[in-house]
């Protein structure tokens, strides 16, 4: 089916919903993303057992001094609550970064081998944990957290911690800068990606563009012949798109030669309709102009020899009216010219109206006409021949009593003229032929005694208005039918 007007295809924005562009750029990214997250994960995880390991070592380290016997200075010690005398408190021996706690099954007693003093609350806290447990990390009752290790010599347990802040405080720095180095990677990536993206698919981008102008040429009629073809640069079969532009270049080489065979064989039955045609014109009037003479020149003719001779002027007359209209499609298809002047389309509807109105009284005529006069470029006798046809379509294919109501306006620079009727509407299933010839919907429109219909009416008016450079059109079901045409406007 041809289009009335040409397609008009808008490329999506590049990152629009739905496109591949966009597919490719979010998945890209969201790959990237989640590589850079898992390797992050990683690094982060052996960076923190890395330095857990070196904190375990230094604590090791500490527990592992030799021990010295209570009786030190008093510089050695600050005493918690209690006499110390004779409890058989012990230290660390050398410089401590943290909380020593030394007691034995007696007595609870605590210091610490730095200037800080520890709380009574920590230090029972710390007093509850057992030999076996390892290595552990607690939070200490007003100090933070700390990795610790209990060991027990002889009844004696000795608790040794060390700040956590050598393992957090990295961490703490690193999973910040591994945050930010992660979205500045995936922005990189997404920018990236969609900037190469983007130029990767700008051959599919003109290629899409290619098939866009293919598709507004006018293929329907004339030679078929196909100009347009994609670059050489797109169709390299070397590549998935080239092969894309490479097979479509060689589909519409098949579309081209297809078209060029079916005009010549369009032009051949063209040519042979216009030939036959105007061969039978000549032995029709002989025939029409023979009966005519032998029914006048017969004083006396017996009944039948009369009704036999009607029939075949009657007969005659609408071959020759057929014959008409072939050559007139001939004539259309293969020269359209028309004498286009600034026409009166007000007085060509009034005109078709009031004759459509004396062939058939028993049809309600109505008129729409605008108060000004509206000019047309036009050729009068060929427009005028198609608002009869559309009103004897009209006239014939509805019952009596059909209201048909012509229209005439001015809509954007066109002329429209338009037929309406309330009879049974055309089928849906021939709307889209309805305009092509020899196309009848006499079994379901009713149709008067001893109408006729060729097939042709409606295919004279689509040539007539698209040899204006015009357009026509139909909107049809039960109780409604209209058929617009529409010529432009004179200047």
């Amino acid at each position: 089916m041809t289009l009335p007007f040409p397609v008009k295809t808008t490329a999506p924005p590049p990152m629009g919903k739905g496109t591949l562009s966009r597919q490719l750029v979010m998945r890209t990214t969201a790959l990237v993303a989640v590589v850079t997250i898992v390797l992050s994960l990683f690094t982060a995880l052996a960076s923190f057992q890395i330095l857990q390991s070196q904190l375990d070592d230094r604590l090791e380290a500490a527990a592992s001094r030799p021990l010295l016997r209570g009786g030190a200075s008093g510089n050695d010690f600050q005493n918690g609550p209690g006499d110390l005398g004779g409890s058989g408190l012990i230290r660390v021996d050398g410089p401590m970064d943290g909380y020593v706690l030394k007691v034995n099954d007696v007595a609870v007693d605590y210091y610490v081998s730095t200037p800080d003093t520890i709380t009574e609350e920590a230090a029972k806290q710390l007093l509850t944990l057992d030999a076996s447990s390892g290595r552990v990390t607690v939070r200490v009752s007003g100090g933070g957290l700390y990795r610790v290790v209990v060991r027990e010599h002889q009844g004696v347990k000795t608790v040794v911690g060390l700040p956590y802040d050598a393992v957090s405080a990295p961490m703490s720095s690193q999973l910040i800068m591994t945050g930010l180095l992660t979205l500045g990677a995936i922005l990189l990536s997404y920018v990236g990606a969609r900037r190469v993206v983007e130029r990767s698919l700008r051959p599919l981008t003109r290629l899409a563009a290619t098939a866009t102008q293919v598709s507004n040429l006018p293929l329907d009629s004339g030679e078929g012949h196909v100009p347009i073809r994609v670059a050489p640069a797109d169709a390299n079969p070397a590549s998935e798109v080239g092969q894309v532009g490479l097979a479509f270049n060689h589909m519409l080489d098949n579309v081209e030669g297809a078209l060029a065979a079916r005009h010549r064989s369009e032009t051949k039955v063209r040519r042979f309709v216009a030939d036959a045609s105007h061969e039978l014109r000549n032995p029709l009037a002989s025939i029409r102009g023979y009966a005519e003479l032998t029914r006048r020149g017969s004083e006396e003719l017996p009944t039948d020899a009369a009704h036999a001779l009607g029939r075949i002027e009657a007969e005659s007359e609408r071959m020759s009216a057929l014959v008409q209209d072939l050559l007139l499609l001939a004539r259309l298809d293969s020269e359209p010219t028309l004498d286009l002047q600034p026409t009166d389309l007000t007085e060509i509807v009034l005109n078709t109206v009031s004759d459509a109105r004396a062939a058939s009284a028993d049809h309600t005529w109505a008129l729409n006409l605008p108060e000004d006069v509206v000019m047309g470029r036009a050729d009068a006798n060929r427009l005028h021949q198609v608002v009869a046809n559309l009103l004897a379509n009209a006239r014939t294919h509805t019952p009596p009593g059909t209201r048909v109501e012509t229209a005439l306006s001015r809509v954007a620079g066109w002329a429209v003229i338009s037929v309406t009727d309330n009879g049974p509407g055309v089928p849906a299933e021939i709307q889209d032929s309805v305009f092509e010839r020899f196309t009848r919907a006499d079994v379901s429109r009713v149709r008067q005694a001893g109408g006729s219909s060729t097939g042709l009416g409606l295919a004279i008016v689509a040539a007539v208005v698209n040899a204006h450079g015009g357009q026509v059109a139909l909107d049809s079901r039960p109780g409604h039918t209209r058929f617009t045409i529409r010529v432009p406007l004179a200047a």
